[in-house]
């Protein structure tokens, strides 16, 4: 088996809200150390998807994840008293992906969770035993071709070149899970601008993918309606002032509410804080229902929902982990990137754990049992990163 990576690894998460780029050192040992790190606001995305080519190529746009299809498949081949090996794995990997093959769907993950030799279940790694059928049961993680097609062909203008792509809850798995959470049961939600993407891990591999069309960004329209208050104000109001309702707010604590339409010099309004509150908090608790009847809908073992972990820049609101847990009635908590260093303060926040396990990811898949003949991006380096980083941050 291939040991982990090493080398320089450049990782791009794309979201409704920013453009995040990490450069890292990855080390023989498996650690990373980040050596620069840029972002910059987003222009031609929207709940994650490209709705403008043009806007996204000048912001140096990628996407990682649109309309995700999630799926298990059992595969079974022949294994005739013989050990098992590499090629028996990539057999059952092929067979696998010929059941995904779709014009309108491309595949963004097929990855084993489980294997069976025989019929005895609950085997890990089954690379040197001996049986006469090799069981496999796969997750498949599957988005519209056309989401696919654009993000290369955004890229490819960019003077960069895809390796791999990732859904994001699963990178932001990969960089705020501890092994343990990944091991019991842990479903984790990534509060991007645009939508609300969801993965279920357990026994170390995640087991359910999906996204409500549903983030942040919909917060800040609610307060610039409700307040009718220009977007850029209510985005600050949002972040300085915004509470998901679940402390007691001082009604008379005033926040000046600038309003649309008028001049610089116009007088703002005084609006008391629990007002904004009121129009955050039911927003908020849409979003966690949503992801509610989500997980309900897919009838996963019970264990993946005892327990949840918050992450991307939605997380941060003020009493959000709280109504969390209300809604949810789960335990709850932040997450954070984990196992990185030298990442700058200012980037080591729940906003950046997608773009950190970007880099995880691309440390770890260089040790995996991957056909190279139907892997997507195989092997391949980013190309022109040091020229793209000069020219659009």
């Amino acid at each position: 088996m291939i040991g982990p990576r090493t080398g320089l690894i450049a990782a791009l998460d794309v979201g409704s809200s920013k453009i995040c780029c990490f450069i890292a050192q990855a080390e023989s040992d498996g650690r990373i150390r980040v050596i620069g790190a840029a972002h910059q606001a987003s222009a031609g995305i929207r709940n994650g998807c490209v709705v403008d080519l043009q806007a996204a190529q000048r912001a140096v746009v990628n996407l990682s994840a649109g309309e995700f299809g999630s799926s298990m498949c059992r595969i079974e081949v022949a294994i005739d008293g013989h050990q098992i090996g590499d090629a028996d794995l990539r057999r059952t990997r092929r067979q696998s992906l010929e059941s995904l093959q779709s014009e309108d769907r491309a595949v963004l993950h097929c990855k084993p969770v489980g294997y069976d030799i025989d019929g005895h279940r609950g085997i890990r790694d089954p690379r040197g035993m001996f049986g006469e059928v090799l069981g496999a049961r796969y997750h498949q993680v599957t988005v519209a071709a056309a989401t696919i097609r654009n993000l290369h062909n955004c890229i490819a203008h960019c003077h960069l070149e895809i390796e791999d792509v990732v859904v994001s809850p699963y990178a932001s798995g990969l960089a705020c899970l501890v092994e343990d959470e990944r091991e019991i049961g842990v479903t984790l939600l990534d509060m991007g601008g645009g939508t609300t993407t969801i993965a279920s891990f357990v026994g170390g591999e995640m087991v359910f993918a999906d996204s409500v069309p549903v983030g942040s960004n919909h917060i800040t329209k609610d307060i610039a309606c409700g307040l009718s208050t220009p977007l850029g104000d209510a985005e600050r109001m949002k972040i300085l002032c915004g509470d998901a309702g679940t402390s007691l707010c001082d009604d008379n604590e005033l926040i000046d509410v600038p309003v649309v339409g008028e001049g610089v010099h116009h007088e703002a309004n005084h609006v008391r804080r629990s007002i904004l509150a009121g129009i955050v908090g039911p927003r908020i608790e849409e979003i966690f229902e949503l992801v509610r009847e989500r997980l309900e809908l897919a009838h996963l073992d019970p264990t993946v929902s005892q327990r949840f972990v918050l992450t991307g820049g939605g997380s941060q609101l003020q009493g959000l982990q709280r109504l969390a847990e209300l809604v949810l009635c789960k335990q709850v908590r932040i997450g954070r990137p984990l196992r990185i260093s030298g990442l700058p303060e200012a980037n080591g926040g729940p906003a950046f754990a997608v773009c950190a396990g970007l880099l995880r990811h691309g440390v770890e898949r260089h040790g995996d049992f991957r056909d190279d003949e139907t892997d997507r991006g195989r092997g391949r380096r980013l190309s022109g990163v040091r020229r793209w980083l000069k020219e659009c941050f």
